[in-house]
């Protein structure tokens, strides 16, 4: 579905992604796992976009396109495949929940009201909103105004989904309400690429899981493997310390 070959991002003179090789097959789910600063979010966002890679070749449904020179068309026909759910919900905060999941087929996608709005509903039922139609924002938990996130993302049919530590901002006690429609998702054979610290998500819910360190892909498979007996000593220290954190935090909620 997607293979992505040689991508390298700097900033500054600061290399941040160091010629990445990658793919996702449909129906896959792809964690990416790594400490901060190792380039997963960078990695995502060159991916859609949203940052200009400086070199990399991008396949996609059979189509080649050079990452370092896109046109603004060829952005636009690949994020019409596409959805993205942020750390933060960059909701509108003076539009209620139907409205801002219903915003992007309308205008972006001129797609009749009528028809919008009954596809942003069927999203916002899905996603177990559905009497939240009319809350704004301020109304909304922090874990409601993600799903709220995730409805408009999946609103549009995408062939694929990219998640940015959508846990990140929320409350532990709002993670899992995240996490539940995510599994959902996963569970429908939704493709997904989640840059994530949950490794109890990445371990249980991907089909694989990517490693990042500095900037390149030290290590991939599948999660079990993965998990418990990984290749590399960077990859064990991380686990470790990573499943540390973890066990703490359920603790300190029991």
């Amino acid at each position: 579905m997607i293979r992505v070959s040689g991508l390298k991002k700097t900033f500054d003179g600061l290399t941040v992604l160091d010629g990445i090789d990658f793919s996702i097959e449909k129906g896959d789910v792809v964690a990416v796992i790594g400490a901060s600063g190792s380039g997963k979010t960078t990695f995502l966002r060159c991916l859609n976009f949203l940052e200009k890679a400086d070199s990399g070749l991008l396949e996609f449904d059979g189509r080649t396109y050079d990452l370092s020179a896109m046109k603004k068309k060829e952005i636009r026909e690949l994020r019409m495949k596409t959805g993205f759910v942020f750390q933060g919900f960059h909701l509108f905060e003076n539009k209620t929940a139907l409205d801002n999941v219903t915003a992007g087929l309308v205008y972006a996608r001129k797609v009749p009201k009528k028809t919008a709005l009954a596809r942003a509903m069927t999203a916002l039922e899905t996603v177990g909103l559905s009497d939240r139609a009319g809350h704004y924002p301020h109304q909304l938990s922090g874990g409601q105004q993600q799903r709220v996130a995730i409805a408009r993302a999946m609103v549009t049919e995408p062939e694929l989904i990219y998640f940015d530590e959508p846990t990140s901002a929320l409350d532990p006690e709002l993670t899992g309400e995240v996490l539940n429609v995510m599994r959902s998702l996963a569970e429908n054979r939704m493709t997904m690429i989640v840059v994530t610290h949950e490794m109890s998500f990445a371990r249980n819910v991907a089909n694989r899981i990517v490693f990042m360190d500095g900037g390149k892909i030290v290590e991939e498979g599948e999660p079990e493997a993965f998990f418990r007996q990984p290749s590399t000593e960077r990859a064990r220290a991380f686990i470790a310390g990573a499943m540390e954190r973890e066990r703490n935090s359920e603790e300190q909620e029991a």
